[in-house]
Parts: C-alpha cells; structure tokens; sequence
C-alpha cells in the first residue's frame, strides 16, 4: 500500500505552529521515521516557491510538497534511517541552501539536565542564552531558554522580522528547556524570546542569560561574543596567595554613572555617559594615587531604572550597555588590575524587579519567584523574591556569581540586602510572611543558598572573596559552615557606621554624652571579620552628605572630616569609603551628574581650597595604613587591639593602641574642638614616643597643634597603666604616636657594683 502525505499530517499542531501556539513541535517540524521504509522531512518556510531535500552523502534531491499555503513542505524519502541533508530554498529566482535546524542533536544534552534540575551545572551559562557557534558547517547562534511551564516559545528578532512563527524552538522536555540552533544570526543582533504562557498569554521576554542588552529604554537582548586577550596573568597568580584577613583594604566604593561625566553638546548629563574603557585610566590612575586597593562598585548588571542605581537588576550575566560592551567592561577590569588595584561588584541575589520584559512570572507562571505573594514579594521594595529552594533558580544565581570571578576576572562579590535574604519576615507586617517548617522566620533555603555559594567560591582557590552586606546582628556570617556560619569572608559593620554617624553629628557640647557609642563597636569587633563602611546609602535620601553631616562652620566640618576618616583608618577592619566624600562633597550624590570635581580647584595655582587638602589628607591617610601592618595584620585577632582610656567622656577623648608583631602603635582621638597643651596619656609600656601622624597639622589645614619632638614616658600612674605620656592635644584630631619599649639595664649585685667603683676610682688617681 503506498503511503501518502497526508497521512501523516498533525493539522490541528500544522495549524497551531502557524499561529506560533504549536505546543508539540516534534510532531511537525524535523525528520521522523515514517515507518521501517521511509523518512519524513517536514519545514515550514513562508514565501518559499520550492523547497527541496538535498541528500548530503550521494547528493540526491527530492522535491518537497507545498501542503498549506501557509508554507508548510513535507517529503517522504525512501530511507531506513534519518540521513544527513540539507533544504534548497527557492524564493523567486534566488535558491539558498539552508540546514535544518530541527534535525540537529539538543545542546542541551543529558548531563546538561541532569546538573540543571540538580541545581549542580555552575557553567550552566555556557549553554543558556545565546551563543555564536558553526554547527553542521554553518554558522549562527544557538539559543537556550528555561521555561517548562510555557505552551510554546519563539526566537524572535530583526533577523525573522519579529515573527512569532518564523524560529519556534523544540523542548528538551525533562530540562524544560527550549532551544534552537538559527543559521546567519550574528553578534550584534538583537533579540527576545515569544513566550506563549501557560495561561494562553503572549509576552516578550528579554533572556535572563544574555551576556549583553540593548541600552535603556530599549529593552532586547543582544547576541555577542569576543575573544578578548587578558593581560592580568600576574595579578591573578598573586592574588591566589592573598590572606584577606591579614592584608590592607581600602575599598573606594563608585557609581561608574556619577563619576565624571562628559560634556555633550545637546545632552543632558544625566544622559552622558563615559565608555567602560574610557573611566579605566581615569579611576585607575585616581585610586591608585589617593593609595586605594580595591574598586567596589555599584551593580553594572543591566537594570532598567537609573534611579534604582542598578539594585534592581533584570540582566545579570549583561554588563550594563549604558558604558559599553562586555570586552569593554574587561578592558576595564584589566586595566585596573594592571594598576595594583581589585575590582569588587555589587551583586543582588535578594530580589529583581516586576518589569514584563523580564523575569516575572516568565513563562505564565511564578517561575523564578514564590507563587504567594507573602514569600515572593518585598512590599516595602515592589520587587520579587527569588525561590532559593527550586534548583534551576538557586543554579541561575549561583551560576551567575561564578560568572564575574570566571569570565570577568572580577577580585569579589559584595552581596546585597542579605538580611532581607535571611529573614522570612523582613519588612513585613503580620500575615504579610509564611513561617518556615519549623515555625521560625529564618529562610532555610535562603541561608542554604547562600552557604553552598560561598563554599563554592572558595573552592576555586584564586583568592576571590565574598562580602555581605547584613543590616542585623545575625551570628556567624563570617563563619564557617561547620559551624553554621554562612562563610562570607567579610561583613560590613553597619553598627559601627550607626553608632559613629550618630555620635559625630552630635554637637560637641554634647557628645560627653554619647561617649559609649565610640566605645560599644569593640565590644562586638570580634564576632565577625569586619568591613568599616561609609558607603552611598550614607549621602543619599536627604541624609546629606559626610561634609553635611558634621557640625559647626566649614573650618570645624574639614577638622572633623579629617578626624573621622582617621579613626576610620585607626580602628580594627577593612575600609570602604564613598566616592566623593574623600574630598568633601558638599551636595548629596545624584547618579544623574559627575562629582563636584569643581571643588577641588582653587582658580589659583598657588591656594589650595579646604576641599584639596582634605583630598591629600586622605592620600597621605591611606599611605600612612598601608605602610604600617599594626593598623591591619591583627584586623581580627584581640591581640592586635588594646584600650588605653575609654571613660574620658568630659573631654570626648578615647586612646588606644593598635599592634602586630612588628610595630605598637598609641592613638588618640579628640571629638571636641578643644586644645590641651598638657594631656596626659597612659601608655602600654616605658619607652619613646614619636607622634608620626597628626591630623591637625598644617599641610592637612589645621592648626599645625603638633608634637614635633619624641616624648620618653614618665613613671606615673595613668589609665590603670603603671606609665604615662605628657602630649600637647590637638583639637577635633587623631594623633598616632610609634611607641618603642625602653632598653632596660641589666641588674647587677652589689659586690660587681662597689668593685666597679673601686676601680674608676684608682683610674682617676692615676
């Protein structure tokens, strides 16, 4: 009995594939055994006048029957097995010679599943998204896409016109992955994903795993790709022996949107953007002159809203294109690298906005966040909460953090709102969360994630660190997970920068009374290991700026900015400051302009504004730390820090000493605006002290109230000590002081003592 064609027509899917809602692509597209004897090829081509398969190994041809007028072609050929074969295309007097995509092997293949559902595939990104590769000798992009619940999804693009129906991609079924190979797509182009819900909607997806995006109010993604040459062999190399806990660390945290800007005729600045390569020399070269050793910045994944300062991200593998490409942006991290100085990113695991054209409800369902709304939404915040205990959503994260270390050779993530991560409950009223299984408001999944991430980072063994940012006094965060910690090798100490900020904006008149709010940080310093931050969320929201925020006129606001950074600098911890406020900004930061640069020049060559020389007060500040291992080398051991006076409160002074192997060192700090020619000071031995640094001198633009000679200590009782020091104290300052152990003589009986004198006495009679 001869077979015919339409025997083996699916009209109801043919009809269905042609509206793009084809939701069993297998059964209309591709090449599929008819029976023992025959295969059947079936295409669908819009426009296409003929089309013709073309055996690949003896090169015979069969002519394909047009069987709607829609374009759908279907031959039967006399094979056993699927063969090798090509289309030939004909659209008017031009025929192309095309391959079937739906005939390749999935990319997506069986070990690909099976460490994707298991949350377990960390390069997972190398297969989702959009690569540019050649397969069966022609070249285009593959596209790979997670979406089980979704009816049916195209590729679409200026490529196919946007056509819902031109690209349809095949479901790898156990994945829930669509993916397609799309001959002659190219780097540069655009495109989205058409995703036909499970609820029976259409809407237009940018892909979670593009590596690049158009630039903002646009929102597709773009296929790329590059082969860029890194130049940073020896950082990396070094890096691998770096011991964070024991190293310097002077974080300049920056927003590459409010750095400097360039002037654009006919545009706004808020609109005027500085290319990836462009601010490389240009932060490279100020760090490393202001002696800084890490760059954080602000997230440069691609988020639609400048005002959300990229905290809420829709593209996370996508440098934002608002500065350039992906090779730009290593252009950048090179750079930098080649400079002495890391790169730490800001990256926000916690939660990710409601835009359409991103990963809200992505294939009709609540796929990357919960379905109740009281576990997968921030009410305070309008965004989405990630589903930390689906695989593929913890793998999407986990994947992405790997990501930076792996393809952009970044030295750290600083992970964001971590404790809106941990607590169930976080900005929540009651009834507004769900308790976990054991009735508590901690997130297990959430705490899980976040464990087997870090391990996972330090399982590299490149010297990569991880920081939280954790508002609350959850335990352990920097501790391992052995222990139950959740083995973040830095937090940022949020309760100093509180208590700090609260006490210096106190009038000093006052601030006797607040004086253990100087004191309590080092109660606590050793719970976890410590990043002191005075970061952007300190100078935005009305809360002024650093220069704002101190009292009294512009003279006393530069004296307490210079002290404030100083016991900063003194104090146990890593650094982190905010661009601008090295300098004194006066205004708020606003990403929509460049700092106010302008501050800094005087108009005159040889005066130098308030401004400049708190700026070199910094530089020489941050010298000053990284050449003396005592202020960082003991960061997170007792023994590096010791109080000398903590209940002074009348005089709002505090000393203490920092110390390491090499060096001791006395610090004094005075919050009030009052000098003392004649303060005495417990000290932690007999011996010299040497004053090395003073925040009030001259050069810095103070009073120049300095103790120019080494002071030897005194045998008098002071501060519980058995020595004491007699220093001239400057006013609104920190004085450090090199402290040396006096050489004590060795004891001698008294029968050695009265020979010796016997004998210089006859010496003399000769």
């Amino acid at each position: 009995m001869a077979l015919k064609l339409d025997d083996f027509m699916q009209w109801p899917e043919i009809e269905a594939l042609e509206y793009a809602e084809c939701e069993d692509l297998n059964a209309v597209l591709g090449p599929r055994m008819a029976n023992r004897t025959h295969v059947l090829v079936t295409t669908y081509q819009r426009g296409a006048d003929s089309v013709k398969v073309k055996i690949t190994e003896t090169g015979k041809q069969y002519t394909m029957e047009k069987m709607d007028e829609a374009g759908y072609f279907a031959v039967l050929i006399p094979e056993k097995k699927i063969p090798s074969y090509h289309f030939l295309v004909k659209r008017g007097k031009e025929t192309e010679e095309q391959i079937d995509p739906y005939a390749l092997e999935p990319q997506f293949d069986a070990m690909d599943t099976n460490r994707f559902n298991n949350g377990i595939h960390d390069t997972v990104y190398e297969k989702l998204g959009a690569h540019v590769m050649t397969l069966d000798g022609v070249k285009g992009t593959y596209f790979a896409v997670w979406a089980p619940n979704a009816k049916m999804v195209s590729v679409v693009g200026d490529f196919n016109q946007w056509n819902d129906g031109a690209n349809p991609m095949r479901l790898v079924e156990d994945a829930g992955v669509y993916e397609l190979f799309v001959p002659g797509v190219e780097k540069g182009d655009i495109y989205k994903y058409s995703v036909l819900g499970s609820t029976g909607q259409r809407v237009l997806k940018a892909d979670p795993y593009a590596s690049y995006a158009e630039k903002r109010p646009a929102t597709a993604s773009v296929v790329w790709e590059d082969d860029y040459k890194w130049q940073d062999k020896s950082w990396l190399t070094a890096r691998k022996k770096w011991k964070a806990k024991s190293e310097p660390m002077l974080i300049y945290e920056v927003s590459l949107a409010g750095f400097r800007k360039p002037k654009k005729k006919g545009v706004e600045e808020k609109e005027s953007f500085y290319n990836y390569r462009e601010l490389a020399p240009m932060i490279a070269d100020y760090c490393e002159e202001m002696g800084y050793t890490h760059v954080e910045l602000m997230p440069i994944m691609e988020h639609p809203f400048d005002g959300s300062w990229g905290y809420q991200v829709l593209g996370y593998y996508a440098p934002t294109s608002r500065y350039g490409t992906p090779e730009d942006f290593k252009v950048f991290v090179d750079t930098l690298h080649g400079h002495g100085i890391g790169v730490i990113l800001d990256w926000v695991p916690a939660h990710f906005p409601r835009d359409e054209h991103g990963m809200a409800r992505f294939d009709g369902t609540c796929l990357y966040e919960h379905l109740d709304p009281r576990q997968g939404e921030h009410p305070h915040w309008g965004t989405l909460i990630y589903n930390y205990g689906r695989p593929q959503v913890a793998n999407f994260l986990t994947a992405n953090a790997l990501y930076w270390l792996e393809e952009f050779h970044v030295d750290g993530l600083r992970m964001d709102a971590v404790a809106s991560m941990l607590y169930l409950d976080y900005g929540k009223q009651d009834g507004q969360w769900v308790a976990n299984i054991y009735g508590g408001n901690e997130n297990l999944e959430a705490i899980a994630f976040l464990q087997k991430l870090n391990q996972k980072i330090h399982a590299r063994k490149d010297g990569a660190i991880s920081i939280a940012e954790e508002s609350t006094a959850w335990p352990n965060v920097t501790g391992p997970v052995e222990k139950d910690g959740l083995d973040f090798d830095f937090k940022w100490n949020m309760g100093w920068m509180n208590d700090y900020l609260e006490y210096i904006r106190t009038d000093p008149l006052f601030r006797k009374g607040r004086h253990g709010m100087l004191t309590f940080s080092m109660v606590y310093q050793y719970s976890e290991e410590f990043i002191l931050v005075l970061s952007h969320d300190e100078v935005v929201h009305m809360k002024g700026s650093m220069y704002t925020k101190m009292p009294g006129n512009a003279r006393d606001k530069f004296d307490t900015l210079r002290l404030s950074y100083g016991y900063m600098a003194a104090h146990p911890g890593k650094k982190l400051l905010f661009m601008g406020q090295e300098f004194g900004q006066e205004r708020e930061w606003s990403e929509e302009r460049e700092l106010d640069w302008f501050l800094l020049d005087s108009g005159d060559k040889d005066t130098m504004t308030y401004h400049e020389r708190l700026r070199q007060y910094v530089s020489v500040l941050n010298s000053f730390y990284v050449t003396h291992p005592a202020l960082y080398v003991d960061d997170s051991k007792p023994s590096g820090f010791e109080w000398i006076s903590t209940l002074d409160a009348d005089n709002s002074v505090i000393a203490f000493v920092r110390k390491c192997k090499e060096e001791t060192l006395l610090v004094l700090c005075n919050f009030t605006p009052v000098a003392h020619e004649k303060f005495r000071v417990g000290v932690p031995f007999a011996g010299k002290f040497k004053e090395i640094f003073n925040s009030d001198a001259e050069e810095f633009g103070g009073t120049g109230f300095v103790n120019p000679r080494m002071k030897p200590s005194k045998n008098i009782k002071w501060d519980g000590r058995n020595n004491s020091l007699e220093i001239r104290l400057a006013p609104l300052s920190i004085q450090i002081f090199n402290c040396t152990k006096a050489v004590s003589q060795p004891k001698t009986s008294a029968k050695k003592t009265a020979m010796k004198e016997k004998t210089n006495g006859s010496r003399s009679k000769k």
